[in-house]
């Protein structure tokens, strides 16, 4: 699986990712680019998935009609974070048009 990692993704996270082909958006030049260009790119680039640690993104953002998914925490601080790596590979493994990880409630939440 293809997986894009926004500039608000932790790096350490990065490591707990191996299975799959990562790439931080600033690998490509996409540092800049706002949400919904983003997603246009990597969407165009042929990424499955996009991770997000914009807790807001969900609601800037219609997914309708795309292909690519977006898997998005609500809290993007690696302390929080590191404790739930497995909640969070468990999402991108079976990442569905949109889905959120929620630390604060350890469950996966399909809006």
């Amino acid at each position: 699986m293809k997986i894009l990692l926004d500039q608000n993704v932790p790096r350490p996270l990065v490591r707990f990712l191996g299975v799959h082909q990562v790439t931080r958006a600033s690998e490509l030049g996409w540092s800049e680019l706002k949400n919904g260009a983003l997603l246009t790119a990597a969407e165009r680039a042929g990424f499955d998935v996009l991770l997000s640690g914009d807790k807001t993104i969900q609601h800037e953002q219609n997914m309708a009609g795309r292909k690519i998914a977006l898997v998005y925490m609500s809290d993007n601080h690696w302390p929080l974070v590191k404790d739930h790596v497995a909640a969070i590979v468990e999402a991108l493994d079976g990442a569905l048009p949109i889905m959120e990880w929620t630390p604060k409630l350890r469950q996966l939440v399909n809006p």
